[in-house]
């Protein structure tokens, strides 16, 4: 074994026994609590956030206001897209799922199981790619964007929905995702100003 694969392995088995460790409260009041709340940053609640912020802007007539929501739409769908395209190429049995039973499996995706799921975490990748749209238009909200998806990503581990690994995947891909958005943005928006100047 490669020393590239020791550390590999080595890493998988830290971040099975953090996260594991972390769920073992998961059936308690306060974390089905927070399994609750943790749905406010499913893609629903995050698509209607963002569409009625852009139809906020429209109808109000606020560029500022329809260019987040543009972005934090855009920044969304496109953290989505990857998300999927990654799960169904990974089968990672989720926390919760192992400690109700269900065998664990890091291996070549195929299942379209929730329960072979885990890997990346979804909730955390739009998470991230809506706060980090929000800040780019609102700098001054920055640091409480940077919190609320902190949180979302946080409290993946103690509800037992995700491991670290997943998440750390899940911000990563919400942080392209925004960048890619914002790199098309400032390459299309100039040229789109000039056309319509002149």
């Amino acid at each position: 074994m490669t020393k590239a694969k020791r550390t590999a392995k080595k890493l998988h088995h830290i971040d099975r026994a953090m996260s594991e460790t972390a769920a073992a409260e998961r059936q308690s009041g306060p974390m089905r609590v927070l399994a609750a709340v943790n749905e406010l940053s499913d893609q629903p609640p995050l698509i209607a956030l963002s569409a009625a912020t852009l139809a906020a802007g429209l109808v109000l007539r606020r560029p500022a206001l329809t260019r987040g929501g543009a972005r934090m739409l855009a920044s969304h769908l496109l953290a989505t897209a990857i998300k999927t395209a990654v799960k169904r190429s990974v089968d990672r049995t989720r926390p919760h799922s192992v400690d109700d039973g269900y065998d664990y499996r890091l291996e070549k995706g195929g299942s379209r199981s929730h329960h072979y799921s885990s890997f990346p975490s979804g909730h955390t990748a739009g998470a991230v790619a809506v706060a980090r749209a929000a800040a780019r238009t609102w700098p001054a909200h920055a640091p409480a964007a940077a919190v609320s998806a902190t949180a979302v990503g946080a409290m993946q581990l103690p509800i037992g929905k995700h491991y670290a690994g997943d998440v750390i995947a899940g911000a990563l891909i919400g942080y392209a995702a925004e960048a890619a958005v914002g790199a098309i943005e400032a390459a299309v928006l100039p040229a789109m100003t000039r056309r319509s100047a002149s």
